[in-house]
């Protein structure tokens, strides 16, 4: 029976980008806004062409700073110096965990990295993080490959590139800190990134900007949807809380019958194995996770929209704030799924191949090809950083089931790495924020830019109840934005509160840059 209803409560949580994947926890992974590369060309101050912000080049990494001797392997950056002139600054990036082909954009000045560069005749560096696209020390990703993918490893990597890497600007090779100021950057866990590397390598980088950083590691991660409660449409959120609620006295009261009513309106009532219903209904729920997609520019037809819509507009007539009622939400909750939703996660898969996931030998668990970011990012969730998204304590409203706690999630651990755990781990989010000062960083010339929107903005240091005093050496600024909206300069153009986040953080990095001198270290 428990198993039957943590099944629901999964379906209600899955997602579609991520089709077919039955870790569902992924959808919501703190990752960067995705951005065009811009169509133009890239020119120097002088007028001299550049190549094109696409150029790949490549950095002799370590591939274990605790051992130099095992050599080094290729990582990849990405570099544009349209703006810099000599004396500028260099800012350093990385995607986080994802692949840099896809974030090259953020070395622009469609970004608040290239606003920075703009303004202080700088360059912008991306580098992409170990283990993630191509930059990996080894060609696979095994469980004994990736015990060289810890936080540590990622901090030190930027120390070891930013002190002896040879930049492919013309005098690149006379720009180590020291020589020029560094700035470090980045959005989401990158963020995160961020600040642990100030508080881990004082004096490296002379200031720093974290978006949305997700400086505090938190196994069970329920704050996730506090944000997206509070901020969707209040009809919606109302219908959701009543499906949950019903969903949770049906497993509380044991109620088989209505279990598979409830299935049956989801369209998955024939799901062979009672236990891989779970996953479905996390999938299901998918749809507060669409929540992370939205920006300040984009509009009413957002899938996230689409969903609240179809529960909350009957005949053209919205719903008040209370909803339209559990027997309402949970009919056109269903129809959405199944009209819409479904095709939208599994494609022409069936719901036993589309959600199952006792059958260990599927390619999702099995393949070690490098590329492979769900990989990846899981061994760091499973090992240091936790973010489980999960319900909430009892007293405190609910738009996902109780149910669904961090067992399930490490569960998934076991599947993925069953070489490196034999039962499911719990991550070493005490020692990860013990190491890394999580929500108690105080360190000079540290940025921090966040949204009230943000479904992570409760791993930030805007996360309820910390009420951090304003600090002019490390400013804390909050708009009402959603995940990393700061770091995108149109979302300063549609918001004027997210405006502010980035005008403050250009006059500090004005300020602080004037401050600083070479030195001879």
């Amino acid at each position: 029976m428990f198993n039957i209803m943590w099944a629901l409560a999964s379906l209600l949580l899955a997602g579609p980008v991520r089709a077919a994947i039955p870790n569902a926890m992924l959808r919501g992974m703190p990752s960067l806004p995705k951005l065009l590369v811009p169509d133009r060309f890239i020119t120097s101050p002088n007028g001299t062409v550049l190549p094109p912000i696409t150029t790949v080049y490549y950095f002799d990494q370590l591939i274990d700073h605790n051992n130099p001797d095992l050599g080094t392997f290729q990582q990849r950056y990405w570099m544009n110096w349209e703006f810099y002139e000599p004396g500028g600054p260099i800012i350093l990036i990385t995607p986080g965990e994802g692949p840099g082909d896809d974030s090259v954009a953020f070395t622009t000045n469609e970004t608040i990295n290239g606003l920075i560069a703009q303004q202080q005749n700088g360059a912008v560096i991306m580098i992409e993080h170990r283990f993630f696209g191509y930059s990996n020390p080894y060609d696979n990703l095994t469980s004994q490959s990736l015990a060289l993918l810890t936080i540590q490893q990622a901090i030190d990597d930027l120390e070891y590139f930013a002190n002896t890497a040879d930049l492919p600007m013309p005098g690149g090779n006379a720009v180590k800190p020291g020589q020029a100021p560094w700035i470090l950057s980045g959005g989401s866990y990158s963020g995160a990134l961020t600040s642990w590397t100030m508080v881990n390598k004082p004096g490296l980088f002379w200031a720093a900007y974290a978006s949305s950083g997700v400086v505090e590691a938190i196994t069970d991660y329920y704050g996730y949807f506090t944000p997206v409660r509070e901020y969707m449409p209040q009809n919606c959120s109302s219908d959701v809380e009543a499906v949950i609620t019903h969903l949770d006295e049906l497993y509380v009261a044991n109620d088989t019958a209505g279990i598979q009513t409830l299935k049956e309106a989801f369209g998955l009532g024939d799901v062979v194995h009672v236990d891989d219903f779970r996953r479905c209904k996390q999938h299901v729920q998918n749809n507060l996770y669409d929540w992370q997609n939205l920006q300040p520019d984009i509009g009413p037809g957002a899938m996230f929209f689409q969903f609240c819509d179809a529960l909350e507009v009957k005949n053209g007539v919205s719903a008040g704030p209370e909803g339209w009622g559990l027997e309402n939400a949970v009919y056109s909750w269903g129809n959405f799924w199944n009209t819409t939703y479904y095709d939208y996660v599994c494609g022409s898969e069936d719901a036993e191949t589309c959600f199952g996931t006792y059958d260990t030998s599927q390619p999702y668990w099995t393949n070690v090809t490098v590329n492979n970011a769900d990989r990846s990012w899981l061994w760091m969730v499973c090992n240091q950083v936790g973010w489980y998204q999960v319900g909430p304590p009892e007293g405190q409203p609910a738009i996902v089931s109780r149910i669904l706690q961090p067992i399930y999630d490490e569960r998934q651990c076991v599947n993925m790495f069953p070489e490196a755990f034999t039962c499911p781990p719990q991550p070493t989010t005490t020692q990860t924020d013990t190491m890394y000062a999580g929500w108690n960083v105080n360190v000079p010339r540290l940025f921090f830019a966040n949204g009230l929107r943000d479904p992570w903005r409760e791993s930030t240091v805007s996360a309820d109840g910390l009420n951090e005093p304003d600090n002019p050496s490390m400013p804390i600024y909050e708009g009402d934005g959603f995940h990393c909206s700061d770091l995108i300069t149109k979302n300063g153009i549609v918001d004027p509160t997210v405006a502010v986040v980035q005008e403050a953080a250009l006059r500090y990095m004005k300020e602080w840059l004037a401050e600083w001198r070479p030195s001879t270290r």
